[in-house]
């Protein structure tokens, strides 16, 4: 199955939003890009945007113009705008800095972590927890990003924090990926590892909470790197 198979329809269920300006179009279509609901590649017509928000073409293309700066979309030279492909051959290189971030953040918030960080983390892996139950995937990819992103808020160093939140947002789409390769269902062992992260960060086991970090970023990386490797029908609209 390729990437384009696995995506539904641009806009299944969507709801005309009528009066909500340049923050609307931004916020809908980006998360419809990260979690795939939009294809790499595929098209961003303006016009259909403007009648499904009921606003201007200007605001529409404000939205673009942010997006863009985001690596999200793509204007080509003759100013049709796609949604940014997958550049698979420099993946190696996002990788690396993810599995990084991943073990900076999450030994800093087992060292500094306050009571009210440890609350918002393990609230959000009990959430977390019962969209796997439920196989909601575009839930468990939104969760799943808010909780990282939580835990590296914990350790307290904004630069670290803006930079991972960056990369897990960027990630999501890969993310869609690694669901898919498990038709959906989240092994419990993968499950465990957050809550064996969550515990030693509680602990504030500096250690423990790296090696943790460190081998959940990798079995990720190398199911999504299998995933791709699979996968013989990669769509054409994504760079190979």
């Amino acid at each position: 199955m390729n990437v384009e198979d696995r995506v539904p329809d641009q806009h299944p269920g969507t709801k005309r939003k009528r009066g909500k300006g340049v923050g609307a179009v931004y916020d809908t279509i980006k998360h419809e890009i990260l979690d795939l609901t939009l294809a790499p590649g595929s098209p961003i017509d303006e016009v259909r945007l403007s009648e499904r928000f009921g606003i201007s073409r200007t605001p529409i293309r404000e939205a673009m113009v942010k997006l863009a700066g985001e690596g999200l979309v793509v204007t080509l030279p003759n100013r049709f705008t796609i949604v940014a492909p997958i550049d698979f051959p420099n993946l190696s290189q996002f990788f690396d800095a993810l599995s990084l971030m991943y073990r900076v953040t999450t030994r800093l918030a087992a060292a500094n972590r306050t009571a009210a960080d440890l609350v918002r983390i393990r609230a959000l892996q009990d959430h977390y927890a019962q969209a796997v139950e439920a196989r909601d995937v575009p839930e468990m990819i939104e969760v799943n990003r808010n909780f990282h992103a939580e835990i590296a808020r914990a350790g307290n160093n904004r630069y670290y924090t803006e930079l991972f939140e960056r990369l897990l947002d960027e990630g999501r789409r890969l993310l869609r990926l690694y669901y898919s390769s498990y038709n959906d269902k989240l092994p419990r062992i993968y499950l465990q590892e957050h809550e064996d992260m969550v515990a030693a960060i509680e602990r504030g086991d500096v250690e423990t909470a790296d090696r943790i970090a460190h081998a959940h970023a990798q079995q990720i990386v190398k199911q999504i790197q299998a995933s791709i490797t699979a996968d013989h029908r990669v769509n054409a609209n994504i760079t190979l």
